[in-house]
């Protein structure tokens, strides 16, 4: 790689330069300045007042976006690592839809994915060395992956069996009309929601309605317990470089390789 190329690509990739710090940075503003022109424009008022000039920043930003999209694929030591990790996808899902709006009517409602970008922020959570909460909750999430599927599974259990109940206990005179909407009673109930859209009427039928949303008390927090266990037993305590290939964060400080493609780190 050329020396310009990798000066250019400490500026996109790292975080540790002012230069690298102020390109995220204005990174960041211009995300959310572009979040921001979306939500306002899905306001039929203003849509009509200011909706040309919100078309003509809309693909400002896309431009902007476009070339910053290109600038890391030419910086990036090895482009298609890039591409294919997360952040890459994402960069490419907030540009493709004002394409798409342009050849398909209606595609331009697809720009909401540019909401995506708003993760970008985690990298920039990376700026100063140890505020890595982000990528530590990341990497607790996927190692408490199978615990938690356990968790929702007997979860999705319970209301099946709580909302068939209700269904056989209620009836359609009830409000219950069938198994599904058992379920879904159960699911509101268990998760404190409460909408009060539907309700048992019966004494036995309400009598499940207090067990069941005592139960939801007492089971609510388990998610957070099982992540918690995972984030204590993670290193927390890594360096903000990214990989030259793919450009991920989230290394030790001694780490040679990265973590997920496997490029040497220098």
């Amino acid at each position: 790689m050329s020396p310009r190329r990798e000066k250019w690509r400490e500026i996109i990739f790292e975080a540790e330069t002012p230069a690298g710090k102020a390109f995220d940075v204005i990174l960041l503003g211009l995300i959310l300045v572009s979040v921001a022109a979306v939500m306002v424009e899905s306001i039929k008022e203003v849509r009509q007042a200011i909706g040309y000039p919100l078309w003509i920043l809309e693909w400002i930003f896309t431009g902007i976006f476009t070339f910053e999209y290109v600038a890391r694929l030419w910086a990036s030591r090895r482009p298609w690592a890039y591409a294919r990790s997360f952040y890459g996808v994402v960069d490419l899902l907030s540009i493709l839809p004002s394409f798409i709006g342009l050849l398909l009517p209606g595609g331009h409602a697809l720009m909401i994915v540019r909401i995506l970008r708003v993760l970008r922020i985690f990298r920039v959570l990376k700026m100063v060395r140890h505020i890595n909460g982000a990528e530590l909750l990341m990497r607790a999430l996927y190692a408490s992956r199978a615990k938690i599927t356990v968790f929702f599974t007997a979860l999705a259990t319970i209301a099946l069996i709580f909302g068939t109940l209700l269904y056989l206990v209620e009836g359609e005179e009830g409000g219950f009309t069938s198994i599904p909407v058992g379920v879904y009673w159960a699911i509101v109930t268990i998760t404190t929601l409460g909408y009060g859209d539907i309700s048992p009427s019966t004494g036995f039928g309400q009598m499940l309605t207090a067990f069941l949303a005592l139960t939801g008390y007492a089971i609510i927090a388990v998610p957070t317990g099982i992540v918690s266990a995972e984030i204590s037993k993670l290193d927390g305590d890594e360096s903000t470089d990214a990989c030259p290939s793919c450009g991920v964060h989230g290394h030790l400080p001694d780490a040679r390789f990265c973590r997920r493609c496997g490029a040497p780190m220098e």
